[in-house]
C-alpha cells in the first residue's frame, strides 16, 4: 500500500508542503543577516525584568564574560551560536547590534556584533564569545572591567562579523581616554 493510498492525497500534498518550507527555512536556525532589527518585549530573568531599547548613544561601563561551551545553541535573535565568532550578548540593545568593547586593562578596542541576550549575572553589563574574549585579552582572565559604546560600523565590518570574522582593526584607547575611563570606572564603582 502506498501513503497515498494509506493518508489520501491531501495529507501527502500537506507532507510535502512543510517538508518544503523546512528546506526552505534552512532548519531551525535563521540565517545570519543585520535585517530585520529586533528590539523586543520586556521579559524577566530570576526575578529582574529587561526592557530593551532602540539606545543609539549607548555608552556604559562594567564587567564583561565571556560564554563559549553553547556552540551550535540558538542565539536570542535565532542564529546559530558560534563559539569562534566576535559575537555578545546584551540584555537590552536591539538584535543585531553593533559596539565597541574597550579593555580598561589594557585599552584594547574591538568590534562586537550583539546577536544575543544575557548576562545575568550581577554587575556584568556584556558577555562575549569565546572568540571575542580572545580577541579582546580576556579569557584567561574570565572577566574584565571594559566599556561598551554602541557605533554604527562600516558594511565591510559588518560583513566580516557576520560572516565570523573579526573586523578592521579599532584604535587602542589612549592613555588619557584610558585614564578617564578608569577614574569613571572608580567612580561609578563606590
Amino acid at each position: 500500500m502506498t501513503l497515498r493510498h494509506k493518508f489520501g492525497l491531501p495529507a501527502l500534498a500537506l507532507a510535502l508542503a512543510l517538508s518544503l518550507a523546512l528546506a526552505a527555512c534552512g532548519g531551525r536556525y535563521r540565517p545570519v543577516s543585520d535585517f530585520p532589527v529586533t528590539i523586543g518585549r520586556p521579559y524577566t530573568v530570576r526575578g529582574v525584568t529587561y526592557t530593551p531599547a532602540a539606545a543609539p548613544a549607548y555608552d556604559a561601563l562594567g564587567l564583561a564574560g565571556w560564554y563559549g561551551n553553547e556552540s551550535g545553541g540558538r542565539t536570542a535573535n535565532g542564529e546559530k551560536f558560534r563559539v569562534k565568532a566576535i559575537t555578545g550578548a546584551h540584555t537590552t540593545l536591539p538584535l543585531p547590534s553593533y559596539v565597541e568593547v574597550t579593555s580598561l586593562a589594557t585599552g584594547r578596542t574591538i568590534l562586537v556584533r550583539v546577536n544575543d541576550r544575557g548576562p545575568f549575572a550581577r554587575g556584568r553589563i556584556v558577555d562575549l564569545s569565546r572568540g571575542a574574549a580572545e580577541l579582546l585579552g580576556i579569557r584567561a582572565a574570565g572577566t574584565a572591567a571594559v566599556r561598551v559604546r554602541r557605533v554604527d560600523p562600516p558594511e565591510r565590518d559588518r560583513a566580516r562579523l557576520r560572516d565570523g570574522k573579526a573586523a578592521a582593526a579599532r584604535p587602542d584607547a589612549t592613555a588619557a581616554d584610558l585614564a578617564a575611563l578608569r577614574d569613571r570606572w572608580r567612580t561609578d564603582a563606590r
